[in-house]
């Protein structure tokens, strides 16, 4: 933590873990090497059993940590904005980390645009550039931000405002999230430039080890609780599903007629 720049922004970043020794190391220490340092870490644990605990020991002086059980990442997102004392909020899961330059750029965003509620920041995400921000495809869930962590950052009284992530929702708490912040209340923001990238997401976490046909119910289920026309999104996700039904037979039928290799 550091509180040095009071005339500054201050960040809270949110960081939650769970048996997160493989990259927990490099996420604090993206933070510790930010050219902006008006900020305070915080780490929701969930009890965790691996070295993760040692890792926090080890760097305690900067963290605000919370360890203890809960009952998933959306809870413990929601106790540390509880715990959040910045007046802008960022996300940043434990497997992934910020360019030193992150919170400068997202700190200029603000400070030059001060009616704005949020930032979405390029990021790198399987070795692709993650950038833009187009509202008006929310209801259709697909490609309207970059990432949600580390690419995204809130003030502190606009999360209040919108209220917590619904902890109902399993795998896209999120999408509800960012869908009552832009439809529901309405609020502003922006994007940073392409070549004004914030970090780097790193791939096999969470949301690669859903299953698509998953992640697409619960969206649609998202949409519904938040009043979307019941019409359009069941023929919305009829025709995903169609789709990707399509897709598998198409490459069933490639792999098929693939001749195999003489060994």
């Amino acid at each position: 933590m550091n509180n040095k720049n009071t005339n500054k922004i201050k960040f809270s970043i949110i960081t939650v873990t769970k048996n997160s020794e493989k990259y927990l190391e490099r996420n604090i220490l993206s933070l510790k090497k930010q050219i902006y340092n008006n900020y305070e870490h915080i780490i929701i644990d969930s009890n965790s059993k691996d070295k993760t605990k040692k890792i926090l020991r080890k760097y305690k002086s900067g963290l605000r940590i919370l360890s203890e059980e809960d009952e998933g990442l959306y809870y413990a997102m929601n106790k540390g904005i509880k715990l959040a004392s910045g007046q802008v909020i960022g996300i940043l899961n434990s497997d992934d980390f910020y360019y030193p330059k992150a919170l400068k750029i997202i700190n200029d965003y603000f400070t030059n645009n001060p009616k704005i509620d949020f930032v979405f920041g390029s990021t790198i995400k399987y070795n692709k550039i993650m950038t833009g921000f187009y509202p008006w495809k929310i209801h259709w869930t697909f490609g309207f931000y970059t990432t949600h962590s580390v690419g995204f950052f809130i003030k502190t009284k606009s999360q209040k405002k919108i209220g917590p992530y619904n902890t109902k929702f399993k795998y896209s708490a999120d999408y509800d999230l960012f869908y009552r912040m832009i439809v529901k209340k309405k609020m502003n923001g922006i994007a940073t430039k392409k070549n004004e990238l914030i970090g780097y997401f790193q791939p096999g976490g969470i949301s690669d080890k859903i299953k698509y046909l998953d992640y697409l119910n619960e969206n649609t289920k998202i949409r519904l609780h938040n009043n979307q026309n019941y019409f359009l999104v069941i023929l919305d996700f009829n025709l995903v599903e169609k789709m990707l039904e399509f897709i598998k037979i198409f490459q069933f039928y490639k792999n098929k007629k693939t001749p195999k290799k003489n060994k």
